[in-house]
C-alpha cells in the first residue's frame, strides 16, 4: 500500500517537481519504509526548494535522531525554530522547541 502511495506521489511529482507538499508526503513515505536516505534526499530537496515550509523542520530532525546524527538532529532543529519564528508558525515552533529541548537533554546525559 505504501509503495503504491509512493509511486503515485512520484508520479504526480513528475508534473510538478518543486511542489512542497509532495516532496514532503514523498519523504515521509519513505520514512515509512524505513527508507531514510531517499527519505533525507527528499527533505533536503524541499528544503532548497522551499525553506519556509515549516513542518518539514521537526520531520527532518526525527529523521536524524533515526540515523544516530545527533548533531544534524539539533542544527535543523535551530533552523526550525528561526524559520517558524519568522514566519509566526507557533504550532511548528513549540514542536521544534520540545524536540530539541529532549535531545539536548539527551546529549548531555552521554558527557
Amino acid at each position: 500500500m505504501i509503495e503504491a502511495r509512493l509511486e503515485q506521489l512520484k508520479g504526480m511529482l513528475k508534473d510538478n517537481p518543486d511542489d512542497s507538499f509532495l516532496l514532503y508526503a514523498i519523504a515521509q513515505e519513505y520514512t515509512k519504509l524505513n527508507n531514510k536516505s531517499e527519505a533525507l534526499k527528499f527533505f533536503d530537496n524541499l528544503l532548497k526548494t522551499n525553506p519556509h515550509y515549516t513542518g518539514a523542520y521537526y520531520h527532518l530532525g526525527k529523521l536524524y535522531e533515526a540515523m544516530d546524527q545527533a548533531q544534524a538532529a539539533i542544527d535543523t532543529y535551530k533552523q526550525g525554530l528561526v524559520i517558524t519564528q519568522q514566519r509566526g508558525a507557533h504550532h511548528d515552533y513549540n514542536e521544534l522547541k520540545g524536540a530539541l529541548s529532549l535531545i539536548a537533554d539527551d546529549e548531555e546525559d552521554e558527557y
